[in-house]
C-alpha cells in the first residue's frame, strides 16, 4: 500500500531529515491508489489500478538548491537521495529569490477524505461502465466514457520544524454520447471527494439525452445572444480569470488586474452580485488545509458584490511589497441562487443553451477575451422551452464582460473541484458558425 498513515510518514520523513547537512532542508512525500475504468463503443476496453509512492528532497546551501526524489523508503536509499539533493545544490546558480522554509504552523483538520471512496472496488467501476453501455446500446446511442477514482496523502517537514500531513480522496467521471448516425452528442462530467454524492445513471442519462436532442441540428446565423451557460460552459472561461488574482502579475503590468503601475484591488470589476471566494472546508469542495509551501490555507473572499477584495501575493513578492503573503487558493466558490436549469430555460424568451466549450484559447490577455466552440449540446429556446437544436458556434468572449452582463443566477454545481452556478447572460458573442457535432 502506498497510503501511510501521519505517524508512518512522519518517521520516514524524520529519518531523512537525519541524514541532512545542508543549511536548509524540504521534505515532500506523497502516495496514492488509484482504479479506472475506460469504454468506448458501448464495450469496455481498459481498466486498471495504479499505486505509487514518491518522496522528494529540496537542500539548500545560502540561495543554492537542489532537488532529487525516490520510491523507496528504507534507510540507505533515504540516506543517497539525501546526498544527490546536496550535490545538485552545491552545483546550482544561486536563486535570487529563495526563502526560507517556513516554521512551524498551525493547520485546521481537513475534510477532504471519504472513506467509501477510498474502498471502490473493481465491480462498483464496472457498474459505472454499465450505466452508461446499457441505456446507451437501447437507444441506438453510443458511450464513450471514463471513470477514475482515487485516495492519497501527502506530507511535507522541514529543517526549520514545520510538518503538515493530508489525506484526500476524489472521484472522477466522463461520458460523451453520440447517435448512431453521428449527428448527435452529449455530454456530462462528475466529479466528487464523496463517491455517495455520484449518481452514474442520472449522469449518464443527462448526455444521453442531450444526444438524442442534439441530432440533425439547424444552422442559425452567429451574433449577440442571451445565453444559459451550463456551469461546465462558464467553467474554464471563470478559471482563466481567476488565474489573473495574482498580485505580481498585475504589480507587473502582465494580466488582466493590472493598473497604472500596480492593481485593480479593491475596484468594481463586475456585477455586483457577483460573490466568489475559496474555502478549503467547504463539504461540497473540500481540499487540503495547506499549500505546497506549508502555508495555512483558509477561508478567503476574492470578489465581493463585484469588487475585488484579495490577490495573492507569495512569500518573494509579499516581501517586496511589504506586506502579508496571502496563498492562492486550492478552489474557487462562485455564490449562486435558486433557479434550476429548468426555471432559467422557462424565463427566457430567445436565447442558447450551451452545455459546455472547448478548444478555448487565448485572445488579449488584458482584457481576458478568449475564443472557442461550443460542443456536445447546443439549443435554442424560444417562449421558455427548447425548440430546436442548433450547430456548434466559435465565441469571441470575456469572462469579465460575461460577468457584467448577467440576468440570472442558478443553483451551484460541483465542476473540477470548484463550484459554479448556472448562468444566463445577454449579449454572449457569437462570431461563426462550426459543423462539427
Amino acid at each position: 500500500m502506498a497510503i501511510y498513515t501521519k505517524d508512518e510518514a512522519k518517521r520516514i520523513m524524520e529519518k531523512a531529515m537525519s541524514f541532512s547537512t545542508a543549511d536548509a532542508c524540504e521534505i515532500n512525500m506523497n502516495g496514492s491508489e488509484s482504479g479506472n475504468i475506460r469504454y468506448a463503443r458501448n464495450t469496455v476496453s481498459t481498466s486498471g489500478h495504479r499505486s505509487n509512492q514518491n518522496l522528494s528532497i529540496q537542500s539548500s546551501f545560502g540561495k543554492k538548491s537542489g532537488t532529487a526524489t525516490i520510491d523507496e523508503f528504507d534507510d540507505v536509499s533515504l540516506e543517497k537521495v539525501v546526498r544527490r539533493a546536496e550535490e545538485l545544490a552545491k552545483l546550482s546558480p544561486e536563486n535570487p529569490e529563495f526563502m526560507e522554509p517556513l516554521g512551524p504552523q498551525s493547520y485546521d483538520d481537513s475534510i477532504s477524505y471519504n472513506e467509501e471512496t477510498a474502498n471502490i472496488t473493481p465491480e462498483y467501476r464496472a457498474n459505472v461502465a454499465s450505466s452508461s453501455i446499457d441505456p446507451a446500446t437501447m437507444n441506438e446511442v453510443t458511450a464513450a466514457g471514463f471513470f477514475n477514482d482515487s485516495s492519497g496523502f501527502s506530507a511535507m517537514m522541514n529543517s526549520n520544524g514545520l510538518f503538515a500531513y493530508n489525506k484526500s480522496t476524489d472521484s472522477d467521471f466522463t461520458v460523451t454520447m453520440r447517435t448512431n448516425d453521428g449527428t448527435g452528442s452529449g455530454w456530462v462530467s462528475r466529479d466528487f471527494n464523496d463517491i455517495t454524492k455520484f449518481d452514474a445513471s442520472e449522469a449518464s442519462k443527462i448526455a444521453m439525452e442531450k444526444a438524442l436532442m442534439s441530432k440533425e441540428a439547424k444552422a442559425i446565423e452567429p451574433g449577440r445572444y442571451t445565453v444559459i451557460l451550463e456551469p461546465a460552459a462558464s467553467a474554464d472561461l471563470l478559471r482563466n480569470m481567476f488565474g489573473s488574482f495574482d498580485s505580481r502579475r498585475a504589480d507587473e503590468g502582465r494580466s488582466f488586474m493590472s493598473k497604472d503601475g500596480g492593481n485593480k484591488l479593491g475596484q468594481k470589476i463586475v456585477d455586483e452580485r457577483v460573490n466568489i471566494w475559496s474555502d478549503p472546508l467547504h463539504p461540497e469542495v473540500p481540499t487540503a488545509t495547506w499549500n505546497g509551501e506549508g502555508q495555512p490555507l483558509k477561508k478567503m473572499s476574492w470578489i465581493e458584490n463585484g469588487v475585488v477584495k484579495n490577490l495573492s501575493y507569495s512569500r518573494y513578492w509579499a516581501e517586496q511589497k511589504g506586506v502579508s503573503p496571502v496563498p492562492y487558493p486550492s478552489n474557487f466558490i462562485m455564490e449562486g441562487g435558486s433557479a434550476s436549469l429548468e426555471d432559467l430555460i422557462k424565463d427566457t424568451k430567445k436565447g442558447i443553451l450551451v452545455t459546455r466549450l472547448w478548444y478555448i484559447r487565448s485572445v488579449d490577455p488584458q482584457t481576458l477575451l478568449y475564443t472557442g466552440l461550443t460542443r456536445d449540446g447546443t439549443f435554442y429556446i424560444e417562449n421558455g422551452k427548447i425548440k430546436h437544436p442548433v450547430k456548434n458556434f466559435r465565441f469571441n468572449e470575456s469572462p469579465i464582460i460575461m460577468l457584467n452582463n448577467l440576468e440570472t443566477l442558478g443553483k451551484q454545481v460541483r465542476m473540477n473541484g470548484d463550484l459554479i452556478p448556472y448562468m444566463k447572460v445577454r449579449d454572449f458573442t457569437f462570431t461563426s458558425l462550426s459543423d462539427a457535432v
